[in-house]
């Protein structure tokens, strides 16, 4: 489905606010771990992510607007959305890891 037509879809509940924020960020964020020498998320600061979500050219697939809409539907600043989000994926990090590997 692409950015064009879940923009135009309003989420109501929380739950669906922050899905909204975070579908496009977690995509971002991945991205820019996967830079890492580390391939991690866990020792990403919100300084070097917010460099990253600066540059267009990075990841230009996941729309900034998106996300910049995200926070403001959620009455969040764009930092807090940023910050909260690279916790949550970097605290989930090993237990997707392991989901992953016992897949293979």
């Amino acid at each position: 489905m692409g950015c064009g037509k879940t923009i135009d879809v309003e989420p109501v509940h929380e739950m669906e606010k922050i899905l909204f924020a975070a579908d496009e960020l977690t995509g971002l964020i991945w991205a820019a771990a996967l830079m890492r020498p580390s391939k991690s998320t866990k020792d990403m600061e919100l300084k070097s992510l917010k460099k990253k979500y600066k540059s267009n050219g990075f990841a230009a697939g996941c729309s900034r607007e998106v996300i910049a809409r995200g926070a403001e539907q959620l009455g969040w600043e764009l930092d807090r959305l940023l910050e909260l989000t690279l916790q949550a994926m970097a605290a989930s990090e090993d237990d997707i890891n392991m989901a992953m590997e016992s897949q293979n």
